[in-house]
Protein backbone atom coordinates (compact mmCIF):
# COMPACT_ATOMS: atom_id res chain seq x y z
CA UNK A 1 0.00 0.00 0.00
CA UNK A 2 1.27 3.36 -1.35
CA UNK A 3 0.29 6.45 -0.14
CA UNK A 4 1.10 10.16 -0.83
CA UNK A 5 1.07 13.12 1.45
CA UNK A 6 2.42 16.38 2.22
CA UNK A 7 6.33 16.34 3.71
CA UNK A 8 6.44 16.97 7.17
CA UNK A 9 9.63 18.79 8.94
CA UNK A 10 10.24 15.37 10.87
CA UNK A 11 10.46 13.72 7.38
CA UNK A 12 14.30 16.01 7.25
CA UNK A 13 16.55 13.16 8.30
CA UNK A 14 14.72 10.61 5.94
CA UNK A 15 14.44 12.44 2.85
CA UNK A 16 18.07 13.90 3.54
CA UNK A 17 19.03 9.81 3.13
CA UNK A 18 17.29 8.86 0.32
CA UNK A 19 19.04 12.21 -1.73
CA UNK A 20 22.35 10.38 -0.60
CA UNK A 21 21.15 7.16 -1.52
CA UNK A 22 19.55 8.00 -5.07
CA UNK A 23 22.06 9.98 -6.21
CA UNK A 24 23.84 8.76 -9.30
CA UNK A 25 25.17 10.54 -13.00
CA UNK A 26 22.53 9.16 -14.66
CA UNK A 27 19.92 11.28 -12.55
CA UNK A 28 21.48 14.75 -11.93
CA UNK A 29 24.36 16.31 -13.40
CA UNK A 30 25.15 17.96 -10.27
CA UNK A 31 27.65 16.81 -7.73
CA UNK A 32 26.17 14.44 -5.02
CA UNK A 33 25.59 16.35 -1.67
CA UNK A 34 27.41 15.96 1.06
CA UNK A 35 26.27 13.52 4.26
CA UNK A 36 24.89 15.69 6.26
CA UNK A 37 23.29 18.31 3.90
CA UNK A 38 20.34 19.27 5.71
CA UNK A 39 17.21 18.43 3.01
CA UNK A 40 14.91 21.20 4.23
CA UNK A 41 16.39 24.99 3.12
CA UNK A 42 15.43 28.29 2.04
CA UNK A 43 14.66 26.68 -1.73
CA UNK A 44 12.90 23.46 0.17
CA UNK A 45 10.48 24.13 2.53
CA UNK A 46 7.83 21.19 3.80
CA UNK A 47 4.94 22.73 1.72
CA UNK A 48 6.69 22.03 -1.73
CA UNK A 49 7.26 18.56 -0.97
CA UNK A 50 4.82 15.22 -1.34
CA UNK A 51 6.15 12.13 0.27
CA UNK A 52 5.35 8.67 -0.51
CA UNK A 53 4.79 5.95 2.25
CA UNK A 54 4.94 2.38 1.23
CA UNK A 55 4.51 0.31 4.05
CA UNK A 56 4.42 2.89 6.83
CA UNK A 57 7.90 3.84 5.11
CA UNK A 58 9.40 7.17 3.48
CA UNK A 59 9.72 5.26 0.36
CA UNK A 60 10.19 8.51 -2.21
CA UNK A 61 9.51 12.35 -2.96
CA UNK A 62 8.51 14.67 -5.35
CA UNK A 63 9.50 18.43 -5.44
CA UNK A 64 7.44 21.13 -6.51
CA UNK A 65 9.35 24.74 -7.57
CA UNK A 66 8.33 27.75 -8.47
CA UNK A 67 9.66 28.63 -12.09
CA UNK A 68 11.14 32.34 -12.58
CA UNK A 69 10.06 33.88 -10.14
CA UNK A 70 7.91 36.52 -11.88
CA UNK A 71 3.95 36.95 -12.09
CA UNK A 72 3.90 36.07 -16.22
CA UNK A 73 5.36 33.17 -15.05
CA UNK A 74 3.23 32.06 -12.25
CA UNK A 75 1.20 29.90 -13.68
CA UNK A 76 3.55 27.49 -14.23
CA UNK A 77 5.14 25.12 -11.71
CA UNK A 78 8.62 22.68 -12.17
CA UNK A 79 8.57 19.18 -10.79
CA UNK A 80 12.32 20.41 -9.58
CA UNK A 81 13.35 16.53 -8.03
CA UNK A 82 11.90 12.60 -7.80
CA UNK A 83 13.91 10.14 -6.26
CA UNK A 84 12.31 6.79 -5.00
CA UNK A 85 14.25 4.51 -2.63
CA UNK A 86 16.30 1.99 -4.56
CA UNK A 87 14.58 -0.94 -2.21
CA UNK A 88 11.17 0.02 -3.35
CA UNK A 89 11.42 0.92 -7.39
CA UNK A 90 9.05 -1.14 -9.68
CA UNK A 91 6.40 -0.51 -7.27
CA UNK A 92 4.76 2.20 -9.26
CA UNK A 93 5.79 4.64 -6.10
CA UNK A 94 7.43 7.64 -8.43
CA UNK A 95 4.08 6.83 -11.18
CA UNK A 96 2.04 8.01 -7.68
CA UNK A 97 4.67 10.22 -6.93
CA UNK A 98 3.95 12.53 -10.21
CA UNK A 99 0.62 11.78 -10.80
CA UNK A 100 0.06 13.34 -7.21
CA UNK A 101 2.12 16.59 -8.29
CA UNK A 102 0.42 17.04 -11.03
CA UNK A 103 -3.09 16.73 -8.84
CA UNK A 104 -1.16 19.05 -6.07
CA UNK A 105 -0.20 21.61 -9.43
CA UNK A 106 -3.93 21.64 -10.33
CA UNK A 107 -4.65 22.66 -7.02
CA UNK A 108 -2.56 25.28 -6.86
CA UNK A 109 -3.76 27.06 -9.98
CA UNK A 110 -1.35 25.92 -12.38
CA UNK A 111 -2.19 25.32 -15.86
CA UNK A 112 1.09 23.98 -16.62
CA UNK A 113 3.87 21.29 -14.84
CA UNK A 114 7.17 21.39 -16.23
CA UNK A 115 10.40 19.49 -15.74
CA UNK A 116 14.32 18.55 -16.80
CA UNK A 117 15.60 15.26 -17.23
CA UNK A 118 18.77 14.13 -18.54
CA UNK A 119 18.84 12.65 -22.20
CA UNK A 120 20.20 9.21 -21.14
CA UNK A 121 18.30 8.67 -18.60
CA UNK A 122 15.45 6.60 -20.19
CA UNK A 123 13.41 5.29 -17.58
CA UNK A 124 12.47 8.77 -16.48
CA UNK A 125 11.44 10.03 -19.71
CA UNK A 126 9.42 6.74 -20.29
CA UNK A 127 7.63 7.57 -16.85
CA UNK A 128 6.86 11.20 -17.46
CA UNK A 129 5.67 10.21 -20.92
CA UNK A 130 3.02 7.96 -19.68
CA UNK A 131 1.98 10.73 -17.09
CA UNK A 132 1.15 12.80 -20.24
CA UNK A 133 4.31 14.74 -20.15
CA UNK A 134 5.55 15.73 -23.88
CA UNK A 135 9.43 17.24 -24.64
CA UNK A 136 9.14 20.72 -25.47
CA UNK A 137 12.90 20.88 -26.38
CA UNK A 138 16.13 19.57 -26.31
CA UNK A 139 19.05 21.45 -24.86
CA UNK A 140 21.83 19.53 -27.09
CA UNK A 141 24.93 18.73 -24.82
CA UNK A 142 24.11 20.45 -22.24
CA UNK A 143 25.92 18.67 -19.60
CA UNK A 144 29.08 16.93 -19.61
CA UNK A 145 29.06 13.47 -17.28
CA UNK A 146 31.97 11.21 -17.04
CA UNK A 147 33.41 12.43 -19.81
CA UNK A 148 30.04 12.36 -21.92
CA UNK A 149 27.96 14.63 -23.48
CA UNK A 150 24.33 14.94 -21.65
CA UNK A 151 21.74 16.47 -23.15
CA UNK A 152 19.16 18.17 -21.63
CA UNK A 153 15.22 17.43 -22.08
CA UNK A 154 12.53 20.16 -21.18
CA UNK A 155 9.46 18.31 -20.80
CA UNK A 156 5.96 19.78 -20.10
CA UNK A 157 1.93 18.98 -19.07
CA UNK A 158 -0.68 21.03 -19.34
CA UNK A 159 -2.99 21.50 -16.90
CA UNK A 160 -6.04 22.61 -18.39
Amino acid sequence: MTTVRLARAEDEAVLAKLDERTWTPAFSPAPPPPAGTPFFDDGTRPGNVLVAEHEGAVAGYVRLDEGFGIPAHRHVLVIGGLAVDPDRRRLGIARRLVDAAVAEARRRGARKLTLRVLGHNTGARRLYERCGFVVEGVLRAEFRVDGEDVDDVLMARPLA
